[in-house]
């Protein structure tokens, strides 16, 4: 149910970490660079705790929403932690405004209760799983701005920035990262489903576990094209994006299906 698990607390943290949010993403502009980065970390500290607060709280809850939510709060400590590496990343306004979305959606939509036969360790393998879904999701946006820095020299101009090189060894060490982890969070389902879901679950070929083989295998093939036969450019991003989607249709697809669409619980 919408709001069916809010409190002051919750509601405190998500509308103070949207507003903060916000504020970064037109913070540059209007006041300076200082004044946004402080608001980056301020907001991204307190989606933080809000979503420990989901996980691990007095009613532990999951869903589609908070699954986006936990990836647009990796997608921010990463390029946070890029900027301090390489001063000359700028944080696009546009991760802000997603992480402002994030955080309100997952508070419209928290999700559906843990069941009480699941393993205690449920809510890390989910962590995990969504992980790959961040760091996939940074590939993406490395991705997105090494295509633009591509065009602009195309057209003689000369972007302010990452070198064009830095950023695609990035994009693909991202790559690399998602994809052992997305292996990992696989073998683990499949492997030990009974364990973490409760004695009921069953494996079976639904369409997350199908939308999730076709990720993994197109991130295979991203990958061997990469290390074995050079890709690089639109033919590897082309792969990249075509990988990501899959995977958002595997998990957060699915679940807003059965959550918002047809009402049901899992």
């Amino acid at each position: 149910m919408i709001l069916a698990s809010a409190t002051p607390l919750t509601l405190t943290l998500a509308l103070g970490a949207a507003a903060a949010y916000a504020a970064s993403a037109t913070g540059s502009a209007r006041v300076g660079a200082g004044f946004a980065r402080v608001a980056v970390w301020l907001a991204w500290s307190m989606h933080g705790v809000l979503l420990a607060w989901g996980l691990w709280g007095s009613e532990p809850r999951f869903g589609f929403a908070p699954a986006l939510s936990i990836t647009a709060w990796l997608v921010g400590l990463v390029y946070a932690a890029e900027s301090y590496i390489f001063p000359q990343l700028k944080t696009p306004w546009l991760l802000s405004g997603a992480g402002s979305a994030a955080v309100l959606l997952a508070l419209l939509f928290p999700g559906n209760t843990l069941n009480a036969s699941a393993s205690a360790w449920l809510p890390l393998h989910w962590a995990l799983g969504i992980a790959s879904y961040g760091l996939f999701a940074i590939a993406v946006v490395h991705a997105w701005l090494m295509t633009r820095v591509e065009a602009r020299m195309r057209q003689g101009n000369a972007p302010a920035g990452l070198p064009l090189l830095t950023m695609e060894r990035l994009t693909f060490r991202f790559v690399s990262l998602g994809f052992v982890l997305l292996s990992a969070t696989l073998l683990a389902g499949f492997f030990f489903g009974n364990q973490l879901y409760g004695a009921t679950h069953a494996i079976k070929w639904d369409h997350k576990t199908a939308f999730s083989v076709l990720s993994w295998l197109t991130f295979a093939v991203l990958m061997v094209g990469r290390f074995r036969f050079g890709w690089r450019g639109k033919q590897a991003v082309r792969v990249l994006y075509i990988g990501t989607g899959l995977l958002l249709l595997a998990y957060v697809g699915s679940r807003f299906v059965m959550e918002v669409v047809l009402g049901r619980t899992l």
